[in-house]
Formats: C-alpha cells, sequence, structure tokens
C-alpha cells in the first residue's frame, strides 16, 4: 500500500527535510501547493463535508486558523484526480463494498499521499502529520469511509436549500443529475422513489432545490446519533461562539481566544458580491433573489424527502442539530 501511496517517509530524518522546505517556501510563495510531506496515517483527518454552496470552505478554514494542518480540497473529485478515473462522479458505495478499486485510493485520500494542482490548491503547510479534507462531492461516501476508515472524525454542514440553490444559480453551477441516477446502487438503495419526480425536473432552481435534498438525504438515513457531527451554517452565522465551540469539542481542539475573529473573515471560495464581503445578512441574503412561489416549491421539494422537518418558510432551521440524524 506505502508502494502505491508514495514513498514511505517513516525512517527519515525530518529535521534536514524542515530547513529545506522552509527554505524553499521562503523563496517560491507557489511551493506549499505543491511540495509537502505529510507523515501522519488516515486516522489523522478531519473530515468536512455538506452540499457545495454551504459554508464548508469557510468551516475548514476557522478550523485551520493556526494553519496547523495538511489541507486537501475536494479530492474525491473523479474527474480531477486521476487515481479515481475509474470512478463515478459523487460516487456512491454501500457501506460494506471492499473492492480494492476503492479502498486503495480512498487510503491513499484519506492519508494525505495523493497530490495534484486541485487537490493542494488551498494547502499551506508543508510538514504535517494531520490534515483535513473538505469535499463537497462525498456525501454518498460517507457512511462507507466511517465503516471503512474507522476513527475518522466527520462533520456535516447543512445550509437552507434555498440559499444553496441560489448561490449555485448565480455561479452557474450544473446540477449533474444523470451522473447520479445512473448509479443503480444508489438509485435501488435509496432513490427510487423519486426517480419520476427528477425525470419531471426542468426548472433551474428546482432543480438544486432536488440536488440538496438527493445529497443529503443519503447521509441523514445512513447515520445515527453521536456517529457525525450535525453542524446548521445558520447557527454558526447567529450564534458563533456556541456552535464554534461545540466543533472544535467534537474535534479535540481549542478556539482562540477570540474566536468571533474567524466568524468575520471570508473564506476562500467566498463570491465578491457575497453577503459578508458585501456587509449583508448572512442567513437571509439569498432571499432578494427567491421569490415565496420559489419558496413554497422547494418546500414541497423537501417534503418528497421528509427533509421539510429541518427547513422551511424561515430563515433559521426548524430544529435543533441533535435531532437532525432522528427524523428520517
Amino acid at each position: 500500500m506505502e508502494r502505491k501511496c508514495g514513498k514511505n517517509l517513516k525512517n527519515m530524518d525530518k529535521q534536514p527535510i524542515d530547513n529545506i522546505l522552509v527554505k524553499l517556501r521562503n523563496k517560491s510563495k507557489s511551493i506549499p501547493h505543491y511540495l509537502y510531506v505529510d507523515y501522519g496515517n488516515y486516522r489523522d483527518t478531519i473530515f468536512l463535508a455538506g452540499s457545495g454552496r454551504s459554508g464548508t470552505t469557510w468551516l475548514q478554514e476557522m478550523i485551520n486558523y493556526k494553519n496547523e494542518y495538511h489541507i486537501l480540497f475536494e479530492p474525491f473529485h473523479s474527474k480531477y484526480v486521476k487515481e479515481l478515473k475509474d470512478w463515478n462522479y459523487r460516487q456512491y458505495l454501500r457501506p460494506t463494498n471492499q473492492d480494492p478499486k476503492y479502498i486503495e485510493p480512498a487510503k491513499c485520500i484519506l492519508s494525505g499521499k495523493i497530490r495534484n494542482k486541485w487537490i493542494n490548491k488551498f494547502n499551506r503547510r508543508i510538514i504535517s502529520h494531520k490534515r483535513i479534507i473538505k469535499d463537497i462531492r462525498a456525501n454518498f461516501l460517507l457512511r462507507w469511509i466511517h465503516d471503512q476508515f474507522q476513527g475518522i472524525p466527520i462533520v456535516l454542514i447543512l445550509r437552507h436549500p434555498c440559499a444553496v440553490a441560489n448561490s449555485r444559480l448565480i455561479l452557474k453551477w450544473n446540477t449533474h443529475f444523470k451522473e447520479i441516477f445512473q448509479q443503480n446502487d444508489l438509485v435501488t438503495d435509496y432513490f427510487d422513489f423519486v426517480k419520476k419526480e427528477a425525470e419531471d425536473m426542468n426548472d433551474p432552481f428546482e432543480k438544486h432545490i432536488f440536488m440538496w435534498c438527493l445529497e443529503n438525504y443519503v447521509p441523514l438515513k445512513q447515520f445515527k446519533e453521536n456517529e457525525i457531527l450535525i453542524t446548521f451554517y445558520e447557527d454558526l452565522c447567529v450564534n458563533f461562539p456556541e456552535e464554534s465551540e461545540r466543533i472544535f469539542n467534537y474535534l479535540g481542539k481549542s478556539l482562540p481566544k477570540n474566536p468571533n475573529d474567524l466568524m468575520q473573515k471570508p473564506s476562500s471560495m467566498s463570491r465578491k458580491d457575497s453577503p459578508i464581503k458585501m456587509n449583508m445578512g448572512l442567513v437571509n441574503s439569498w432571499r432578494k433573489n427567491v421569490t415565496d412561489g420559489q419558496i413554497g416549491r422547494a418546500i414541497e421539494i423537501m417534503k418528497l424527502f421528509g427533509l421539510d422537518a429541518i427547513y422551511g418558510e424561515q430563515d433559521m432551521p426548524k430544529i435543533n442539530t441533535q435531532e437532525v440524524l432522528k427524523i428520517l
């Protein structure tokens, strides 16, 4: 396995490597993206998951406020990571699947041994024994990762689907419905009951709402209380000190003396017109682009999955995080 993931570094003298890499880093700002040494194994990984545009990068940067971690950006994107060329886009795996086709590249990723420009573009750590993986296309893999690579703490962040859909539409994102419904195991296990609705979905806003339901329904259906940590984007915005402390405690970390400083910094993935940069409401700024009729339609779509128990007409979630894993 080590041969496939890269050279075994355990027995190498770390001090000369530190000195060399620090000198190289001082000479070139681009080197930290592609040149690093990761001494850890997959158990030294934090996994942050969520829908795209739900605050995953913001959360990652909060946790890594001291630059303690090797950052892996979207490493399960099969279109950018050659080691996953035989995987589906947004791959789903049943929790018991032990096919080496999936186990071996996943172990390399979770151990920080796969590198390329896509994965490492936000990494600023040269020498590391621990890492954060942030991925918006891995929700269908979370239970499999939990069972096959035990000990990795997983945090799933949720944000109001109307906010997510609004942001994705501004960025002109595709929904990739076709790729999802081509995965027979995924459809058989979870989505057979909504195949007809998916086929009839044409409105771009409604398709993004439907996509939010698809990608969050699976982990919320698979996990039980205390197996992963659920956090709401809205709770971080409105009640940051308490919610950030809950997350940091789960990860065994300490907050800085002034935790609110972490909230004020926009993430590296924030749009130029994002609410935090424009000094607008972080929780409800999406309402200027979304009609009451669209909100009503979003609730109808969520009802198909039972996810209207989480979000509705209001800005904030209808339930607390401790109740989320009990609704399905």
